[in-house]
């Protein structure tokens, strides 16, 4: 899946990216590495074993540790390292997190948004900035799937936080013309993700150990799925279009278009791994979240000409595989 799709694009460009270190900013970085792109990576938090390590990013990218809550740290590395292209994707990314301690979140992921858009205003050198959004910034919508020009009305902590780094990514555009896109996708799963309050990492090691998984909704909560491979060639993707004019200031959605219900995905996961006879604890603890959720992808293809390249099936068999290696080593 790495290396060929645009390589020359990639060649020496100074790029930034903001939690490189996390789940999908690990094989973002991975995949602009392999396309020998000069990346800066800021990493807040260094977790034992993580995906950044395992891919040995460390050995082949600038580290700079600290936080988009500090607004000079930005201006320094994006002045010093005359970044080009800037991928932000640090934020307090679970709900129930959020829901815990919601000024955390609203830190990290509104602050820090602001921050890193108005060093990138008052930075000459940066040219193309694409903020990672979710389809949590949409909020409750009574008609589905989400399209780009649904409006932005998160009420939980977590999904106002991403409503509100959306407005303020896209007032930037309208108001000083910074050249920014947003990137909207579905739940994201793959390899690398420590998080096992998700659905898909905790129904593999709950397998893995021969344990039943914990739903802790009804499990009738819909989502969509996206292999977070096919997240991060969307995100190249998109900051290669960025000089059209139709695509630059805009938002994508980027989804597999295949929603299933949290019981449907554990069942395809326990499936996969024949693991049939481990029944689900179906909890019902889940508040503070929107029953259903799942987004249109057709402004992404008819545009930039993106479509997942992983299906649903073998984004898991990989993503299974990876937890086997990952609890075994």
């Amino acid at each position: 899946m790495a290396g060929a799709h645009n390589e020359a694009f990639w060649r020496d460009r100074p790029v930034m990216v903001t939690g490189c270190a996390g789940f999908l900013g690990s094989w973002l970085t991975y995949e602009l590495v392999d396309r020998n792109a000069s990346v800066v990576g800021l990493v807040r938090d260094s977790v034992p074993g993580n995906n950044f390590l395992r891919l040995k990013l460390s050995d082949r990218i600038v580290t700079i540790r600290g936080e988009v809550e500090d607004h000079a740290l930005l201006e320094r590395v994006l002045n010093e390292y005359e970044v080009e292209t800037v991928f932000h994707l640090a934020a307090q990314a679970i709900v129930s997190v959020a829901n815990r301690n919601p000024l955390s979140t609203f830190e990290a992921n509104i602050k820090g948004t602001w921050n890193v858009l108005e060093a990138c205003r008052r930075n000459p050198t940066v040219k193309r900035i694409v903020v990672a959004s979710s389809d949590k910034a949409y909020g409750e919508q009574d008609e589905l799937p989400y399209r780009e020009n649904a409006p932005l009305r998160g009420t939980h902590p977590y999904d106002v936080s991403k409503s509100c780094a959306d407005l303020l990514t896209l007032t930037y555009w309208h108001t000083y013309h910074l050249p920014v896109c947003v990137a909207r996708c579905g739940n994201l799963f793959g390899g690398g993700d420590l998080n096992f309050s998700r659905i898909v990492p905790g129904t593999i090691r709950s397998a893995l150990a021969g344990e039943a998984p914990i739903i802790r909704s009804d499990g009738t909560f819909k989502r969509d799925y996206v292999y977070v491979r096919d997240a991060a060639e969307a995100y190249l993707t998109l900051a290669e279009h960025m000089d059209k004019p139709d695509c630059v200031g805009e938002a994508f959605n980027f989804s597999n278009e295949q929603p299933l219900t949290v019981l449907e995905i554990t069942e395809k996961i326990l499936t996969l791994m024949k693991k049939t006879d481990l029944r689900p604890l179906i909890r019902n603890e889940a508040k503070g979240e929107i029953r259903h959720q799942y987004l249109s992808a057709q402004k992404a293809r008819r545009l930039l000409g993106w479509q997942p390249r992983v299906s649903l099936e073998e984004g898991l068999k990989e993503t299974i595989q990876w937890y086997r290696d990952y609890c075994h080593g």
